[in-house]
């Protein structure tokens, strides 16, 4: 199977290392594998298959979470994002399929960086936020989630300072993260990106270090706590936003 995918042995080592790393975030944070995995696999396939590609092991992922969490999910707070976040997603995959490569390489650079700029930052819950932020966090959230793989960080901002308690935030956060996997999904559907047969191959090579991830992420979240582990992480995530940054400014400015 694996020999049917344009990848050498040495290209295969850092794609199921980087997505197995990307579903340990997954697992611990409840969100993050587009900028985990993203830095990685952009060396080796455009972003316009990256996204779709961790969308549908997002979709297996986020599915289930959403299954051991669901009656602790605010139906309120889902039901006032969901309209928002599906149209941001629309945006996202028009985006997506319409921008220049290059273009998408600085912007995914910017959006990482930035990302981790904030999360590293801010170390203060913040302030409790009206509901009429549900129309921009949600729409930018689908937007970036469509087209960078990752918008769960503005969902999480906006409940963690909507909802007192964690396990509600946390619970309908993946409700909507696996709602927004099964709205990107089918627009990738219906924009016929999965036509690609060589992209379903690969997602299916790439479902056990996806399992491997989860795993991981289960067992470190008994021996670590979260906060700690998220902040390495982001560290490590802004380092791969300036790469992405400087590669771009590199390509740009070479003469061939």
């Amino acid at each position: 199977m694996f020999a049917q995918l344009p990848f050498s042995p040495l290209e295969w080592l850092p794609i199921l290392l980087g997505i197995a790393t990307a579903y340990i975030v997954f697992g611990i944070a409840g969100f993050g594998t587009a900028l985990v995995a993203g830095p990685i696999l952009i060396n080796f396939m455009p972003l316009s298959q990256i996204i779709p590609l961790l969308v549908l092991l997002d979709f297996v992922a986020a599915f289930g979470n959403w299954l051991s969490a669901r009656k602790a999910v605010a139906r309120g707070e889902l039901l006032r994002l969901l309209p928002c976040m599906a149209l941001g997603c629309t945006l996202g995959v028009v985006f997506l399929l319409n921008l220049t490569s290059d273009l998408l390489l600085l912007l995914m650079g910017l959006f990482i960086s930035a990302y981790a700029l904030y999360s590293l930052a801010v170390k203060v819950k913040p302030a409790r936020l009206a509901a009429a932020w549900a129309v921009p966090m949600g729409t930018v959230g689908g937007l970036f989630g469509a087209l960078f793989g990752s918008g769960g960080f503005l969902y999480a901002i906006y409940l963690n300072a909507r909802l007192s308690s964690k396990e509600q935030a946390r619970a309908t956060q993946s409700a909507l993260i696996s709602c927004s996997t099964v709205v990107r999904l089918s627009l990738f559907l219906l924009a016929g990106v999965y036509a690609d047969l060589a992209l379903l191959l690969l997602a299916l090579c790439l479902l056990p270090m996806m399992a491997l991830g989860l795993w991981i992420a289960r067992r470190l979240t008994l021996n670590m706590s979260r906060e700690a582990f998220v902040r390495l992480v982001t560290w490590l995530v802004l380092g791969s936003g300036i790469a992405l940054i400087g590669r771009y400014l590199s390509e740009v400015n070479s003469p061939f």
